[in-house]
């Protein structure tokens, strides 16, 4: 059985201008990203339930740093910025893709993405260009889909299916799990936190070598 964790213990680390500047490797990470109008920053305020936590703002875009949340001393959820409506010049646009690909790729602390898409617009040029970048690096990926709220029952569980279909027909849902979540109605809040827990707190079994039997 995976430690539990208290969410509820999470804070403010540091914040870095650029990957470059992320704190050394070490300990396990889960970073959250989204498109500007994901509801990333409610989510995580939602789940750790500090309204306070992750900066959330009227101007989508606008907050660029990544910033750095400790569970523990080597626990972290990292806040990575988004960037679908910002108005920001195309220049940075790229440079961000860039660092972002490379963090994804490369950062051995982390353990998997977190990625946030509105329920309503799923699976936009930014989503799927995140999922294959993780993809390429064999990182495991959860989806989440926030603003549930705003649809039915039905309607959220059918967009979810087709979700997990698509994801199957890739051929990548070993790696792309999914889950429907609602920051104003706090569903969905305890299958976030036992993927989090899932990825940030692995068992002794999983960390020793399998022999053939």
């Amino acid at each position: 059985m995976s430690t539990k964790i208290n969410f509820s213990t999470a804070s403010f680390a540091l914040s870095a201008p650029t990957i470059r500047e992320c704190p050394p490797e070490g300990g396990l990470e889960v970073a959250f990203a989204g498109r500007s109008n994901a509801g990333k920053s409610s989510a995580i305020n939602t789940l750790t339930g500090n309204q306070k936590l992750a900066r959330t703002s009227k101007t989508p875009g606008r907050t660029q740093l990544i910033n750095f949340f400790a569970l523990s001393e080597n626990q972290f959820l990292v806040d990575l910025p988004g960037y679908g409506f910002a108005k920001v010049p195309k220049a940075m646009k790229e440079r961000w893709q860039r660092h972002l690909s490379e963090y994804l790729q490369e950062r051995e602390s982390l353990q998997g993405l977190v990625l946030l898409m509105d329920i309503r617009h799923p699976m936009q040029e930014f989503d799927t260009t995140m999922i294959n970048w993780a993809v390429e690096a064999e990182m495991p990926v959860h989806l989440v889909l926030t603003k549930a709220d705003k649809l039915k029952k039905g309607p959220a569980n059918s967009i979810l299916l087709k979700i997990r279909q698509e994801m199957k027909a890739a051929g990548v849902d070993d790696l792309v799990t999914a889950q429907t979540f609602s920051s104003l109605k706090r569903t969905g809040v305890d299958t976030l936190a036992a993927k989090l827990e899932s990825w940030l707190c692995p068992t002794q079994a999983d960390s020793e070598p399998q022999t053939a039997e």
